[in-house]
């Protein structure tokens, strides 16, 4: 009889709505991407505004993607993730609209970080929904994959830019902007509730590691210097093909992304099979290699190679990191462990700019990328003196574990 209705209790169980969220996510950062393209042009023609001002505008999305992450995730753990990605949609809207409207580009600044703000939710708050019930040996290529919605949409969104531009303007552009996070904030909110959580957690952080769970400060700066290479290709690749006369700035950053999407959706599950650590040396060490060939490049075609060998080398960095973040934090906080990890990637990207800026300043473009390769060695460096071993959650997949007694098992969809 107990064990009827227990099998009664587990066919009412809904698994979560993975590919609803999934668009809703890459809806929302293909306006943050956007963006991207759109905002320096607008802030010179509306306000006159210089590099220094723009590149504040533009970074500070970032600073609050990084400060809600943990927050965000911390809500979904405690069931809330329907809620909080809502929300996350609507804010991202209104910062959107905000943008578009501002008098003053201190206006503009503060609706950008609004925007960062909403889509640090949208995403932080839907990934531990995603997690739900997935074993651990699954749960590095999941979040590999879930991932490309945010870095899908970040990727695509300025090529999606330049095509409204080119057919209706500016104003087209902000108002496609404004509605592609609305029709996140819909779908989400079309969905069923988010099952309930047992036992009900609280939400309130009572202390530092209620944010920064045991086991997440290692991968995550490992995460964090990695990204600051991706943050230094972002900032200086255009100038430095243009300034040295390399060729190739039309298209050097579509073929990174296309690299580093081809790898993330080919390597996630690399990641399950082998281990997050050691893919993370091995993906460490690759985009080390691409960024001294950026460094080193003198022609246009050592210039596309050196962003196709970084784009696979950053590729599958998330992914093992996830891995090996959630091998040590547990599935109870998700959504907390992955929203505080994910935010050192964020703090890379926002140090890379001013840094790499300045590096190239006062010594050269080449330089800038020394820099970056040398801040992945210590990246490369950190997984060898600060990840020894992995935690049985994180082990290969092709080490035979047993299924604990107790242990849910959930059919798959």
């Amino acid at each position: 009889m107990a064990s009827s209705e227990q099998g009664k209790h587990v066919t009412q169980v809904q698994p979560p709505p993975v590919r609803r969220l999934w668009s809703a996510v890459f809806f929302g950062y293909l306006a943050l991407g956007a963006t991207l393209q759109e905002l320096p042009g607008y802030m010179t023609s509306k306000f006159g505004d210089g590099p220094t001002i723009i590149g504040v505008a533009v970074g500070i999305a970032y600073l609050g993607t990084a400060v809600t992450r943990p927050f965000a995730g911390r809500a979904g753990d405690a069931g809330l993730a329907r809620n909080v990605s809502v929300a996350g949609g609507a804010i991202t809207t209104l910062a959107a609209l905000g943008q578009l409207t501002a008098p003053s580009a201190l206006v503009l600044i503060i609706f950008r970080l609004l925007m960062g703000i909403g889509e640090g939710a949208l995403f932080s708050g839907c990934l531990p929904w995603v997690l739900t019930g997935i074993a651990a040996d699954r749960r590095g290529r999941i979040a590999g994959w879930f991932g490309l919605s945010m870095w899908g949409g970040l990727a695509l969104g300025p090529l999606a830019a330049v095509g409204v531009n080119h057919l209706g303007g500016s104003t087209a552009t902000w108002w496609t902007i404004f509605g592609l996070p609305l029709v996140s904030s819909v779908l989400i909110a079309s969905t069923r509730p988010q099952p309930a959580v047992s036992p009900r957690r609280e939400i309130r952080p009572q202390g530092w590691r209620d944010i920064v769970p045991i086991g997440v400060s290692v991968p995550g700066i490992v995460l964090g210097l990695a990204a600051y290479g991706y943050g230094t290709l972002n900032a200086l690749l255009v100038l430095y093909l243009t300034h040295d006369h390399i060729g190739g700035q039309g298209i050097g950053l579509t073929v990174f992304a296309v690299a580093f999407l081809a790898t993330r959706a080919a390597g996630s599950p690399l990641t399950d099979q082998y281990g997050g650590i050691r893919v993370a040396r091995v993906t460490l060490v690759v985009e080390i290699a691409g960024l001294c060939v950026l460094a080193a490049s003198s022609s246009q075609g050592g210039a596309l190679a050196g962003c196709v060998v970084t784009g696979i080398g950053l590729g599958v960095i998330y992914p093992s990191t996830s891995k090996i973040t959630l091998g040590r934090t547990g599935p109870l906080q998700a959504g907390v462990s992955m929203g505080t990890m994910t935010s050192f990637w964020d703090l890379g990207i926002m140090a890379a700019g001013p840094i790499s800026g300045a590096v190239a300043a006062h010594l050269g473009y080449r330089e800038g990328f020394g820099v970056a390769a040398a801040v992945t060695v210590a990246a490369l460096v950190l997984t060898v003196l600060g990840l020894h071993t992995d935690s049985p959650a994180e082990a290969p997949t092709s080490v035979p574990r047993s299924v604990p007694a107790g242990a849910q098992v959930r059919p798959r969809a």
